[in-house]
């Protein structure tokens, strides 16, 4: 394959590196790893396996993905890491396996930003468009739907879903799942609002925006109990495809406590 590779770099004999593939100084590419094409390895980026790396992903020095996970059941099984197309791994990044009894893969999608020094333990799911900010650490099975953004030292315990467009602001500690479309914030993080920035920004239309402005309010700010105010919410706003998927996600939610 056309790819270059620096002379003080360690690359297993059994990794592929496909074409246009730039691996710099110091770099450590193990067993079973690929990586796609146009991805770049920055001085001192490690990649162990098994892994497989999309197109044009950049890896940071320092950052480690691939790493078998920290996990007292883990005895040495052969489980993966999938990364899709164009994410950025900042320094000191890392990104573990799965575990056997989690499904054996951890899964990151495309265009994903991980800043300096996040942790992604084993068995989580981030789709595309993920962002999480400086020393960001999930916990192992979490699972992060489309356009999540985590400010800055966000902690997300085990098994914790995050919906989609959700907003955490930074310091955020999070031990239950947070709607989509919702800013959460605090120790224990609790929803304070709809994402409207966010929601502008992804082109949302106006109606769903202020459907679910609306919806936010019953669920959140009303002494109605969240039972009967889904219910409500449903009949009264059930049209509304964000609307649907807000409560889809909360009866869903309600239903794995």
């Amino acid at each position: 394959m056309n790819a270059s590779v620096h002379r003080t770099a360690v690359v297993d004999e059994s990794a592929t590196l496909a074409d246009g593939v730039k691996v710099g100084a110091f770099c450590r590419v193990g067993p079973e790893v690929f990586v796609g094409e146009g991805s770049e390895l920055l001085d001192h980026a490690v990649v162990l396996g098994p892994t497989q790396l999309g197109r044009g992903n950049r890896v940071h020095p320092f950052a480690v993905l691939g790493g078998a996970p920290q996990d007292r059941t883990y005895a040495g099984e052969p489980t993966r890491l999938e990364i899709g197309d164009d994410n950025v791994f900042r320094e000191h990044v890392t990104v573990q396996r799965g575990t056997v009894k989690g499904g054996g893969v951890t899964r990151i999608g495309s265009r994903c930003l991980i800043m300096v020094g996040c942790h992604v333990a084993h068995d989580a799911t981030l789709a595309d468009d993920v962002t999480l900010t400086n020393l960001t650490t999930l916990g192992g099975h979490v699972i992060v739907e489309r356009g999540v953004v985590c400010g800055g030292q966000v902690a997300v315990a085990p098994f914790v879903r995050l919906g989609r467009s959700c907003f955490l602001a930074g310091g955020a500690m999070v031990e239950r799942d947070i709607p989509p479309f919702s800013i959460a914030a605090g120790d224990r993080a609790r929803v304070r609002a709809s994402n409207r920035v966010g929601l502008e920004r992804a082109g949302t239309p106006l109606a769903s925006r202020k459907a679910l402005k609306r919806a936010f309010r019953m669920l959140f700010r009303s002494p109605v109990p969240q039972k009967l105010a889904l219910e409500q919410i449903r009949l009264e706003l059930g049209r509304d495809d964000y609307v649907r998927e807000l409560l889809d996600f909360m009866e869903a939610s309600a239903a794995r406590r």
